[in-house]
Formats: C-alpha cells, structure tokens, sequence
C-alpha cells in the first residue's frame, strides 16, 4: 500500500536508475526508496527530521542522504532527468497550455 507523500511504483521505477549504485559489502546503505519517502514526508510536511516517522528509518540516516545528495547533485540529476522526461512527452508545450487554460476556465476566467 502506498501511502500519501511517498512514490508510486511507476514513479520509483522512473527515478531509481537515476540514483548512486549501493556501496560494497560494509558499505551498503539503507534502502533508496525509504529514504526518499522520508524526504518526501518531510518536505511534504515540514515536520523536523526527529519527527519523521519510525516507517522511514532513523532520522539521522534520512537527514544524512538528503544532505549528502543535496551536496553531490544527485537530487538536480533526478530533477534534470525528469524534466527532460516530460518536456519530451510534451515538446511543444501544448499539454501545458491545455492544463492551464482549463485551470483558467475553473477559476471563473474564460481562458483567454
């Protein structure tokens, strides 16, 4: 069960190529996917890392990828890619444009 604030599969499998291969043997690092949730939660939330809940592992370790990943580029190279994704499932911008436009119209403008 995927619970409100953490990846979907199909957002998982979409994001988790783009993330650093697990250390050797010694060195392995607690699971990408939980961690991310627990970011996710947070940023979501705005609770303080001591907060988070129990179900994405201690703090220290979410607070500490957040970091490290903040500090590598590893989190612009997962939003580069993403954005690359759908800018290409989207060229010419005209899904945006249509979004906008509705959004527009349910606003009480005409969308023009």
């Amino acid at each position: 069960m995927v619970r409100r604030h953490e990846l979907t599969d199909a957002q998982w499998q979409k994001i988790e190529p783009l993330l650093p291969a697990n250390g050797r043997p010694g060195g392995q690092w607690a699971d990408h996917r939980r961690v991310i949730n627990g970011v996710l939660f947070r940023a979501r939330t705005g609770v303080p890392w001591p907060d988070l809940p129990e179900r994405y592992g201690p703090w220290q370790t979410v607070y500490e990828r957040h970091r490290r990943w903040s500090a590598d580029g590893t989190w612009q190279q997962i939003l580069t890619e993403l954005q690359i994704e759908a800018d290409a499932a989207d060229p010419d911008g005209a899904l945006v444009e249509a979004v906008q436009k509705e959004k527009a119209c349910s606003a009480g403008g005409n969308g023009r």
